[in-house]
């Protein structure tokens, strides 16, 4: 059986303020090709198929005509769990229509028999177990007691994921015995696994406290034959186990990863067999599955710059000679006033296919930092009062001060807002 693994679309998620409906589109139509042209028998998607709990009606229509499409290919199973990012309870809404489709969604935590799914193959007969195990939530994991430490919240969330896994891996085994044919099982998570790989403006939230409940591999028991993971954005595996592993997004996130290969896990299962370490006819296994990373086009290339003047003076008409669009994330680290340095872009920008997304002036972070006192940080101060440093530094008349605090103020109630409703 062939399964296609993916993870952490983020439909709707923009980039600096710019609409990417384009490239989703542009990737869901990718996909539905590759689905045909690697003959895929199952797509798994691990979560965070939306960016917010609150996807607009482009990222709706884009996901359902998606797997409108889907259904009509000859992929003949899809399984949807949900991320830290998408609404349980929007995902789960059309599920009962949807498995019309053979498109099986799990919102949010269920009991493990509601979580484990039994796949038949064109002429009826079961083919494949999967454990289809979403985002588990703080609250589905442990009850909150007074006065605990982060140690014993740590404690808690990890046997929840622990428990969880292990009540799912036997609902699993008691349906294949049940079933009498020697199927193999697979799993979904959406968690942070221990020592996992992420980047810069990448996106990628903590799930719980902090940095607790980073599982190891070793929470999931060895009747699966394979893990698919979501929540990191860069391809890994866990553990070193080629079989336990987060597919990535599909699309960079953010400059931090624009350099970075995308790519899917095509996994194939074949006949059955026995684990070498097994001691009973629960650890009965397939043989180890094999995975190929398939690499995802890119749709809008993302570059991301940095140096003082002469060098991006260098590096911009040498980008714009390749003739292709590019949003850039600029990073100037020069160490002059450099005032309308975005205007300066601009004008080098002109006439090119180029486009600039952000700005970063590390010079001015620095100057900040030297006006502060020895023992001060970045950390010490305020939005305003490194704001008031900046007009300071830049040497703004005072009589403008009061006109561009207001300004500013209403630009950050913007952020503010904007973050409000992400969340």
């Amino acid at each position: 059986m062939r399964v296609l693994h993916t993870a952490d679309w983020h439909i709707g998620r923009a980039l600096y303020g710019r609409q990417r409906y384009q490239e989703f589109e542009a990737f869901l139509d990718w996909l539905v090709t590759a689905i045909a042209d690697h003959r895929i028998d199952l797509l798994l998607v691990a979560g965070d198929i939306f960016d917010t709990t609150a996807p607009s009606h482009r990222a709706q229509q884009l996901y359902y005509q998606f797997l409108c499409r889907v259904a009509a290919s000859s992929c003949r199973h899809v399984v949807i769990v949900a991320g830290n990012h998408d609404s349980p309870s929007f995902l789960n809404a059309p599920r009962e229509l949807l498995k019309t489709l053979s498109v099986h969604v799990v919102g949010r935590a269920e009991t493990p028999e509601e979580e484990v799914l039994v796949l038949d193959d064109p002429e009826g007969s079961p083919e494949l177990i999967v454990c289809a195990v979403p985002y588990l939530r703080d609250r589905d994991l442990r009850t909150a007691e007074a006065g605990e430490s982060l140690e014993d919240k740590e404690r808690k969330l990890l046997k929840g994921l622990c428990d969880h896994y292990t009540a799912v891996a036997d609902v699993a085994l008691e349906k294949r015995s049940a079933l009498g044919v020697p199927v193999p099982i697979i799993a979904t998570g959406h968690l942070f696994a221990a020592g996992g790989t992420t980047l810069e403006g990448d996106g990628v939230r903590d799930l719980y406290v902090g940095t607790l409940a980073q599982v190891t591999a070793g929470i999931f028991p060895p009747s699966f034959s394979y893990v698919a993971l979501g929540h990191l954005h860069v391809p890994q595996t866990v553990g070193g186990l080629e079989t336990c592993r987060y597919s990535g997004s599909p699309l960079p996130m953010g400059f931090g990863e624009a350099k970075q290969q995308k790519s899917l896990c095509l996994v194939v299962l074949s006949g059955p067999g026995n684990h070498p370490e097994a001691k009973d006819d629960k650890d009965t296994l397939y043989p180890p599955a094999s995975v190929e990373l398939i690499p995802v086009p890119v749709f809008q290339k993302l570059r991301r710059l940095q140096g003082d003047w002469p060098a991006l003076e260098e590096a911009i008409p040498a980008l714009a000679a390749e003739k292709c669009p590019v949003w850039l994330e600029v990073i100037y680290e020069g160490h002059d006033s450099s005032g309308d340095l975005r205007g300066r872009l601009e004008s080098l920008l002109e006439g090119t296919p180029l486009e600039v997304l952000r700005v970063k002036n590390t010079g001015v972070v620095d100057r900040v930092l030297e006006q502060a006192g020895q023992d001060e940080e970045l950390g010490d101060l305020d939005v305003q009062e490194v704001f008031l440093r900046c007009l300071k530094l830049h040497e703004i008349s005072p009589d403008r001060h009061r006109e561009l605090l207001r300004t500013y103020g209403e630009a950050l109630t913007s952020l503010y807002e904007a973050d409000l409703q992400a969340e």
